[in-house]
């Protein structure tokens, strides 16, 4: 069993950060763009370019360049016929809901109906997110057209989110303080720069991203804190509490546990109660524009780009949107108790960003609707679980193929007689390719933690750098054949193997 950070010897010196350029083929071969791989006698300690700096820089760029890659869209795109925003592939929501979910208006969120015409009676978004896009109307100026007031929407909202964008790629680099190049994949990940600006959710991976420094930084309550706020940004991030229950449960840490799940959920209250609670002369009762969001989401069809709309669209009879909802949510749960399966029976306890991985990459495969930007919630968490340029490019290969065929295949609908782009047939191709290339990374993920010889990060010599309180923390429950001590441990020493060394490990 490695022995935990309380238990390192006294004149054992701080570890060597693991350099990918030493131990991965692929940034080994790209590094010759910039000179080749580091050398042993580099002073990497002299320079004010320092990982996190250098990391923030490339994300800022790639960043930027995904705003330039919606150049055609700025510039009249979304504005001018039906499918220009379509065959450029530079569509986002930002500009369409200035004005198509009241801010143009004045209108408050989740208090003010919108108008009859708009399709919509309040805005679906949850509370904190509704507050990020009040937030950029507020920055935005009346003045000028409308046209002109959606442009500069938008371009306030990438500001916001570039920010977001900076936060998650730092994040990234400090939760593994031994691998902080590893962030590069998120700072360099075409699908990031690419569906960065489609939307808003790059504030809820931020918060994501922070509740997962905190925890490995083994602030519980501050992790929850943030783990509260970002569900009150998206759903999604709730997901987290499932991966923490089962390895804390595992670690004997339900403590921590505990005071994460607490204070999540008096973080998400506090945020969403002075919306949710409406008080009138019949009493207290649940505002309506509160709950858009989640009837929504209840009542929304299957939709772009999982693999429910194929069966639907191939299907003579397709199935209810009830039927939909029951069945992925079924799925969805056999999903979670497959990964509580996987961390209770493994060989040794998965790390943190393993398992939370799988959960979120379970619910946007089992849900109705994978759009585009949702590859944001899982990069940040790829780059944790399998920092491996190979197995990540081939992933980005099949996100970025998708994100063309959504936007071809948008064009085909909307192009009339012209048909230009993508028919049905080929656009449920580009559904299969994005959903074999998650679940190929899923299935990476998963041999690693049976076979953690396998694992990049543990391979160096570490346990779970973004496991806080689990890092190092022996085994108190574990269920199947890990249960049984191995030849060679003594009773106590838990089910751990140390693989490779902690300076230079091949992987």
């Amino acid at each position: 069993m490695p022995p935990t950070r309380a238990h390192q010897p006294a004149t054992e010196q701080a570890p060597q950060p693991v350099l990918p350029t030493k131990h991965d083929e692929i940034a080994a071969a790209g590094s010759e763009l910039f000179g080749g791989p580091i050398g042993r006698r580099a002073l990497l300690a002299t320079s004010r370019l320092t990982p996190v700096r250098v990391i923030a820089l490339v994300a800022i760029g790639m960043f930027a360049l995904g705003m330039v890659q919606k150049a055609p869209c700025y510039n009249g795109g979304w504005f001018v016929g039906a499918s220009s925003q379509y065959t450029h592939a530079c569509y986002s929501d930002i500009p369409h809901l200035y004005q198509g979910r009241g801010f143009a208006d004045g209108l408050v969120p989740y208090f003010d109906r919108l108008p009859d015409d708009v399709g919509m009676e309040y805005l679906e978004y949850p509370v904190l997110t509704g507050l990020f896009m009040q937030v950029a109307a507020w920055l935005t100026p009346d003045g000028g057209s409308i046209q002109h007031q959606e442009k500069f929407y938008w371009m306030v909202n990438a500001g916001m989110l570039m920010i977001c964008a900076v936060i998650i790629a730092v994040c990234v680099a400090r939760i593994h303080r031994r691998r902080p190049w590893d962030a590069l994949l998120v700072a360099l990940a075409p699908a990031f720069a690419l569906t960065a600006t489609i939307n808003w959710d790059l504030f809820a991976v931020a918060l994501t991203a922070l509740a997962m420094l905190m925890w490995s930084r083994e602030r519980p309550v501050s992790a929850g804190i943030l783990i509260g706020l970002a569900a009150a940004a998206k759903l999604y991030p709730a997901l987290l509490l499932g991966p923490l229950l089962v390895l804390c449960w595992r670690a004997g840490r339900r403590r921590a546990f505990w005071a994460t799940a607490a204070a999540a959920v008096g973080a998400w209250l506090a945020v969403n109660l002075p919306v949710m609670i409406s008080h009138d002369a019949a009493g207290f009762h649940i505002r309506e524009g509160w709950a858009k969001f989640y009837t929504f989401s209840q009542e929304r069809g299957v939709d772009f780009g999982s693999f429910w709309l194929i069966l639907s669209q191939r299907m003579d009879d397709p199935l209810t949107t009830e039927t939909v909802n029951s069945l992925a949510t079924a799925l969805m749960l056999l999903c979670c108790l497959g990964v509580a399966a996987l961390g209770l029976t493994a060989p040794r306890r998965p790390r943190l960003a393993q398992l939370v991985f799988l959960v979120v990459a379970a619910f946007v495969l089992t849900n109705k609707v994978y759009s585009p930007q949702y590859v944001l919630w899982l990069i940040p968490l790829a780059a944790l679980a399998r920092p491996r340029w190979r197995d990540f490019l081939i992933w980005q290969v099949c996100e970025v193929a998708y994100f063309l065929g959504i936007w071809m295949y948008l064009a085909y609908t909307t192009s009339g007689d012209a048909h230009k782009g993508l028919p049905t047939e080929g656009y449920q191709l580009a559904i299969a390719i994005h959903l074999l290339g998650t679940l190929y990374l899923c299935a990476v993920v998963v041999r690693d933690i049976y076979r953690p010889d396998r694992d990049v990060v543990r391979r160096t010599g570490e346990d779970d750098p973004s496991g806080g309180v689990l890092d190092g923390a022996p085994d108190v429950f574990v269920l199947g054949p890990a249960a049984r001590p191995r030849q060679g441990t003594h009773e106590g020493a838990g089910t751990y193997v140390t693989w490779g060394t902690a300076s230079d490990a091949a992987p």
